[in-house]
């Protein structure tokens, strides 16, 4: 193709995801053709004003493995736009240590954020050539910083290099109660991983017995030294000996338990419900071979001690590993910084768990960023779930008009757009085997947003519908439709019923318009709102939003919550019939569904409908719970919810980010619910959740994904051995 034509092909690509995919054979022609003209060529488009061209120019320059080219990347690290010193820091991780960055990078590791995750990478990548100068470099830079978290931050990356040159200043700093405590944590967890234990482990055991956050992280730290080598599970051992397979799940943003008592507060939704609802039904069937899952999830050190106690112990069954962050939670978007502490805990649970035969990932974040480092590590085999995200965001805002090449950079600074969608490639291209949600348009969407073509190793990729727990919601609508006299049949109906009382007495009595998920704009919940509020439907029906940590909101849940208050303030709510009560349990999600299908004598009158107001739902775990219940639902026109919504007859399907059609829809869909005069159309929903959309259903076909995926490892570890 030639440099040139690569080049070309970027600036005039026909849309922002065409781009970035020709940014890739633009990287591939440069490191054919190093030289002073591609260096010239891909300079001019450095300085232009298309960012979304200069970004792919960063990075090809990273694929030339030239020294002028390496010294343009190093001067980027200096660049007055804020997205080239990012994208300079992390493509120059694909070259060869720069002892002319080290300075530049460890002042983006300082700074912290997104930038100092990347630079901090780079930095680890390069700490096996260059130890010394990267140990002189930290204590160098500790010598101007005063400031812990920033301290914190060298420190952490100090501990990245294993060379026993860092063991003794890291002692030092662990060591030195003059410290703030977050650098001496930084210090102690860094000694967990150390390549000469026997000089770390009398301080380690020495700062155990403190009864603090100090002593339950070097309590940890001894773990992880002790921990190491070979782990004795993996490559289908498991299956070998007759005992099952161990699968490892994770969502790193989710506080999860199997009561489910944070789903829908900050990160905890749809997903966090289906891990537990899914872990439970792989073990609960004989059929599935699944021994064992091990669900990991983010947590206290002092809960990381107890689990791994209990992760080691188990053979068989559920059982949760928390993940100690060493930070306050965060959002999933704020958390890439805390790379580092993730993968320390990934690794120490999976350890515990003797290793794991497959390590199923479902999330371009930063647990599967990290997950995927301990995966290569253990030699444990990933199955990705697969799905045009965030491509198909890009694709939309583009066409929108609300992101364009000329500000793709800045943009790009908070939403990571570049970095994630080469983490999905890179995952996928990893993956033993991919597992893709159904869409109305799956093979198209993958090509043109992925470039993943379905028909190369179609072996490797299966279509997995997910699912919810149906015998749940039949269990809610038999007590809720169980006549009973006196108090409600359960605290989750009198709790309803309550809400409902607080509303102004003509609010009563009224038929429900649900919807359950995070406070987060994507969700669309204050989109709801507002389209709600414009509908006649308002005065019609009351509206009822679970979801969201009221007590202690995230910024993204303040965010949401600020943009409801704008257009219904809190001392109007009762007058205009908004029930705001916030997260609660997934049983109780499940009542009050059947409580807006079935009604609440006095309280809530019959035939309510659920709605979702989300920009992008790639399936739709809540909408399906709803359909479970015999709700109509309101949902958005693309993604999973098309695949199984009969538009106009099970639900209306709309452009939820169009405030007039979604407006529109819910005024039809209460319209056709109060309609109805029987439960025909009720019964339908049901009965097509049950028969395709069940966990149960679910579990079995990803048994026979992880089966798979261990007897194929198993094969090619044995031809391995033959070949020796």
């Amino acid at each position: 193709m030639g440099v040139r034509t690569a080049l070309d092909a970027v600036l005039t690509a026909p849309s922002i995801v065409d781009a970035m995919r020709a940014a890739d054979d633009l990287a591939f022609e440069a490191g054919r053709d190093p030289g002073a003209r591609t260096i010239r060529l891909l300079a001019g488009v450095l300085r232009g004003h298309d960012e979304l061209a200069a970004i792919a120019a960063t990075h090809a320059l990273a694929g030339m493995l030239d020294d002028a080219a390496s010294r343009v990347l190093v001067g980027l690290l200096d660049d007055d736009r804020e997205f080239e010193r990012e994208h300079a820091a992390w493509a120059l991780g694909s070259g060869l240590p720069r002892y002319d960055a080290v300075g530049g990078l460890l002042r983006m590791v300082v700074g912290g954020g997104f930038a100092g995750m990347l630079a901090q990478r780079t930095l680890e990548q390069w700490s096996g050539f260059a130890p010394t100068a990267l140990v002189a470099g930290i204590e160098g830079a500790l010598l101007g910083i005063a400031e812990p978290e920033a301290r914190a931050r060298l420190v952490e990356t100090l501990g990245l290099v294993r060379d026993p040159l860092a063991t003794g200043p890291l002692l030092r700093l662990a060591s030195d109660a003059d410290e703030p405590q977050p650098v001496r944590i930084a210090a102690v967890a860094a000694l967990g991983q150390r390549p000469d234990p026997s000089a770390v482990v009398p301080m380690l055991e020495s700062a155990a017995q403190g009864d603090g956050f100090l002593g339950a992280v070097a309590r940890l730290a001894l773990v992880d030294l002790a921990a190491a080598g070979p782990t004795t599970r993996g490559h289908g051992h498991g299956h070998e000996l007759g005992r099952g397979l161990t699968v490892a799940q994770l969502f790193l943003h989710a506080d999860l338990d199997p009561g489910l008592r944070s789903a829908g507060a900050g990160d905890n939704g749809g997903i966090a419900t289906l891990l537990v609802r899914l872990g439970d039904a792989l073990v609960a069937d004989p059929g599935t071979g699944v021994n064992r899952v091990v669900t990991l999830s983010r947590g206290s050190a002092a809960d990381a001690l107890d689990d791994l106690v209990s992760v080691e112990a188990s053979e068989r069954g559920h059982v949760y590993g928390r993940i100690p962050l060493l930070h306050e939670p965060v959002s999933s978007a704020g958390a890439w910084p805390l790379r580092v502490a993730a993968r320390r805990g990934i690794r120490r649970v999976l350890r515990a768990a003797g290793g794991a035969d497959v390590l199923h990932l479902r999330m371009a974040d930063v647990g599967s960023l990290a997950a995927a480092d301990v995966a290569r590590e253990l030699g444990t085999p990933v199955v990705f779930t697969l799905a045009p995200d965030p491509h198909a965001v890009i694709d939309s805002l583009d066409r929108s008009g609300r992101l364009a090449r000329g500000d793709f950079g800045r943009v790009d600074l908070a939403e990571h757009f570049w970095f994630r969608a080469r983490l999905v490639n890179r995952l996928a291209a990893d993956a033993a085997h991919t597992v893709l949600f159904p869409r109305p348009r799956l093979e198209d969407d993958l090509r043109r947003l992925v470039g993943v073509d379905l028909a190369t190793d179609s072996e490797r990729r299966t279509i997995v519908p997910e699912g919810v727990d149906a015998a749940a919601v039949d269990r809610a609508l038999a007590e809720v439709g169980t006549p009973r006299t006196g108090a409600d049949a359960s605290p989750a109906l009198a709790e309803l019923r309550r809400l409902v009382e607080g509303l102004d007495p003509d609010r009563r009595g009224r038929p429900l318009v649900v919807s359950v998920g995070r406070l987060h704009r994507v969700k669309g919940m204050a989109a709801l709102v507002e389209a709600w509020a414009a509908s006649p439907v308002a005065s019609r029906a009351n509206l009822l939003l679970v979801g969201g940590d009221l007590a202690s909101p995230s910024a993204d849940e303040r965010a949401e919550l600020d943009r409801i208050d704008a257009i219904v303030p809190p001392a109007e709510r009762a007058r205009r019939g908004l029930l705001l009560p916030g997260h609660r349990p997934n049983d109780v999600v499940a009542r009050w569904l059947a409580a807006a299908r079935l009604g609440l004598p006095g309280s809530v009158a019959p035939r309510g409908v659920y709605a979702c107001g989300s920009l992008k739902e790639e399936f739709g775990i809540a909408l399906l719970e709803a359909m479970a219940a015999g709700l109509f639902v309101v949902a958005p026109n693309g993604g999973g919810p098309a695949t199984y919504i009969d538009d106009g007859v099970t639900g209306i399907l709309t452009a939820t980010s169009d405030g007039a059609r979604l407006s529109a829809a819910l005024g039809r869909a209460v319209a056709v619910a109060q309609a109805e005069t029987d439960d025909q159309r009720a019964e339908r929903s049901r009965a097509m959740v049950r028969d395709r959309f069940t966990v149960q259903r679910m579990a079995r076909v990803l048994a026979e994904v992880y089966r798979t995926v261990v007897r194929d490892e198993a094969t090619l570890l044995e031809s391995a051995e033959r070949s020796r």
